[in-house]
């Protein structure tokens, strides 16, 4: 959301603007609130004066100036902690949230991770988080295509013959069961091997 904001920062920022970005389903209202407690945008949605001064920064200057913002919106844990906060594990974030607003575990742990993810783009990866691969936010383009599945060796008539037994157990006969068998041909095959590639399956491919 926060990539987005920075290409184009609208003067309100709502849940619907979060969904027209197609993220965070179900859960745009805890981008909002992430987005205001961090200084990003007001109590009514509004873009903060120093949200948007911050957002169109250059990408080697916005970093250091957002790093500003999460020191203040996280002051009780910088007091604490000093410098360190940067460096916390998860475990130790969720812990110290658990016990500073008296949250669950799942609540707590949501917390560490949007504090992980602000340091992050205050340029403060831990060690565990550079490795970790990330993907780059982008506008949605339609459905996702399939992963495209193998596909099955081609059979040839100069290959082992090919048996698939489908006979079931007696007392599963009243099954229907359904094979489907791929077979992909030479594009440069001649006739000849195109009839004694399908010779081999009536010989050798039976139910």
């Amino acid at each position: 959301m926060i990539a987005y904001l920075r290409k184009n920062f609208p003067a309100t920022v709502t849940s619907e603007t979060v969904k027209k970005f197609g993220l965070a389903s179900n859960n745009e209202s805890y981008v909002i609130n992430a987005l205001q407690f961090v200084g990003v945008i007001d109590e009514e949605g509004k873009r903060t004066t120093k949200g948007h001064d911050v957002f169109v920064l250059a990408d080697d200057q916005f970093p250091s100036a957002f790093e500003a913002m999460v020191k203040e919106a996280y002051s009780d844990l910088f007091d604490l902690r000093g410098e360190d906060a940067w460096t916390m594990t998860k475990s130790e974030l969720t812990g110290y949230f658990r016990t500073t607003d008296k949250t669950s575990e799942v609540i707590g742990g949501r917390q560490a991770g949007v504090f992980q993810m602000f340091r992050s783009l205050a340029g403060h990866d831990t060690a565990e988080e550079k490795a970790a691969p990330k993907s780059a936010a982008k506008p949605r383009a339609g459905k996702a295509k399939p992963a495209s599945q193998p596909r099955a060796k081609a059979a040839s008539a100069t290959e082992g013959p090919v048996k698939v037994d489908l006979q079931l157990p007696e007392q599963r006969k009243d099954m229907a069961l359904t094979v489907r068998i791929e077979i992909n041909l030479p594009a440069n095959g001649s006739k000849e091997t195109y009839d004694n590639i399908f010779k081999s399956i009536r010989a050798n491919l039976y139910v």
